[in-house]
């Protein structure tokens, strides 16, 4: 319970509303005011809010989807802004109502411990001077009225004619007469819901008349109804053209994606050519180059599929048909026979080992294709030159052996530099010279081979790592399917290092490999 400061002659405590609700119409008549019994009728109920049910969507374009899920998400976003916004706006109207029926109250205890501005005098607890003077003073505003009553009765109200006539209301005028404390509550009537609240005025802490003053509270409800249903239209309004840039927005992306679903349908295995075009820097745009990307390596690999396996079937094919002639002509003389057994077993050792060979560059796509251990670069180096003066009879010379230890696959290390030694022999000839070798610096081992043959022409020095390819220098003494550089590149790259090529036309190569002295760890490797 709050209560109204007290002066010498007038006491106004505020009470809480009672639990009762008192539905009452309430009239006082006045001598210096027409009492008219007239009444207003009741506004009517705002109508009923239906609930619309939920659509289910009965189409399976994504962009329905993405639309109807937009619309969704939006309504129900602003059907709970507007409830919101509504149940903020009327509890400010309660509190507005609060505050002006309180405020009116204290103006009225102001005015009784003031002077009487006719006479200049205090009023001395004249309770009728004191109501005249304050309602000739206040004027209600139209959802607000004021009425006075003395000894049980309607004494005084303002001039201006309101929206009940609360003078009227007998049950109202019977709850209030009879009050010896503040009494707050709400009353139904024609007008709508009635705040009130009523103070007994004290003089000599015995009643000597009441004050009522109230407002007609859904008259400002109104008002809020009013501004949410104008929120509301502008929401509506928000919500369609919202609608139509979602529209657009996923018609507009999902065209973008139905690029690459359009491609992805185009593509074959003959023709691989297609690309994306690329606009802009989003997502989408990072899809397509990231697909684009794709194309490119699938592309590549295609074409290295064909080209792999045109070279293999051309150069497995050329055994086969030297080994099937020798044997349909092969007669029943036996020096024939055994030069024929010779021919057979050579061309089957070579298609062997080219078997070997592709076996070993399809082992080098695995995780498992090397096994890492420490290795001495300068124990490795002079095992890799004993090995390879066996090879033929050349000027081998071991130009220097670096110092350290590397993780590296010992046997295919090796492997990979007898086949670089293989290579300079096959381009040499007797007592030319071919020097091996080794360093460790900048974090990185390098082991070469270097030979004094013909060289390289520009044109061939890429494409000598391709499987199945062939340089063409003056001193080749090799048939082999042109498969070696290709296995020492794979090697190479299963170290995460590469294969450097120096080469002068007419003056020699050197075949580098540079690999990492320590190896990344990754699942398959043995370290």
């Amino acid at each position: 319970m709050s209560k109204v400061p007290t002066g010498t002659d007038l006491d106004v405590p505020v009470d809480e509303p009672s639990a009762e609700t008192v539905n009452l119409p309430v009239i006082e008549p006045d001598e210096q005011a027409t009492f008219d019994t007239s009444s207003l009728s009741r506004s009517p109920a705002p109508p009923s809010t239906r609930t619309r049910p939920l659509l289910r969507s009965r189409f399976g374009s994504l962009r329905y989807e993405i639309l109807i899920t937009f619309v969704l998400l939006l309504s129900l976003t602003m059907a709970g802004a507007m409830f919101a916004l509504r149940q903020l706006l009327i509890d400010r109207v309660d509190d507005r109502i609060e505050e002006e029926l309180q405020q009116e109250v204290q103006e009225l205890r102001r005015l009784s411990n003031g002077r009487d501005p006719s006479t200049g005098r205090p009023f001395n607890g004249d309770i009728e001077r004191i109501f005249e003077v304050f309602l000739q003073r206040n004027i209600p505003q139209d959802d607000q009225t004021m009425l006075t009553l003395m000894d049980g009765r309607p004494f005084l109200r303002p001039r201006k004619e309101p929206l009940y006539r609360i003078d009227h209301d007998q049950g109202l005028i019977e709850t209030w007469s009879n009050i010896t404390e503040p009494l707050r509550g709400r009353a139904d009537t024609t007008a709508g819901g009635f705040d009130y609240l009523a103070v007994p005025i004290l003089v000599d802490d015995a009643a000597a008349g009441v004050f009522v003053t109230g407002q007609f509270r859904d008259v400002q409800v109104g008002e809020v109804d009013d501004a949410v249903k104008t929120a509301a239209l502008l929401s509506l309004i928000t919500l369609l053209i919202g609608s139509v840039l979602a529209w657009r927005l996923a018609e507009k992306i999902l065209r973008r994606v139905g690029t690459v679903s359009d491609a992805a349908y185009g593509i074959s295995e003959s023709d691989l050519h297609r690309r994306i075009q690329v606009e802009g820097r989003d997502e989408i745009a990072q899809m397509a180059e990231t697909f684009n990307g794709m194309l490119d390596r699938l592309e590549t690999a295609f074409t290295m599929q064909r080209a792999f396996i045109d070279d293999a079937g051309h150069e497995l094919r050329t055994p086969i048909t030297i080994i099937r002639g020798h044997l349909e002509v092969m007669g029943d003389d036996p020096k024939d026979r055994e030069e024929t057994k010779a021919l057979v077993l050579d061309e089957l050792d070579r298609m062997a080992r080219m078997v070997d060979d592709l076996l070993l560059l399809a082992k080098s796509e695995k995780p498992d294709f090397l096994h890492f251990d420490t290795v001495e670069v300068s124990d490795l180096t002079v095992a890799l030159f004993e090995k390879a003066t066996a090879l033929a009879a050349r000027g081998w010379r071991l130009e220097g052996s670096g110092k350290g230890r590397i993780e590296a696959d010992r046997q295919k290390l090796t492997q990979a530099m007898m086949q670089l030694a293989q290579n300079a022999v096959q381009h040499t000839r007797d007592g030319q010279p071919i020097s091996i070798g080794s360093s460790v610096e900048g974090g990185a081992a390098r082991f070469w081979v270097s030979d004094s043959g013909p060289g390289i022409p520009p044109a061939e020095r890429e494409r000598i790592f391709d499987r199945f390819a062939r340089a063409r220098g003056a001193f080749r003494s090799s048939e082999g399917a042109g498969l070696g550089l290709s296995i020492v590149k794979a090697i190479a790259e299963g170290h995460h290092g590469s294969v450097q090529l120096d080469t002068v036309v007419g003056k020699g190569s050197t075949f580098t490999l540079v690999l990492p002295v320590d190896q990344p760890h990754h699942d398959g490797a043995t370290t």
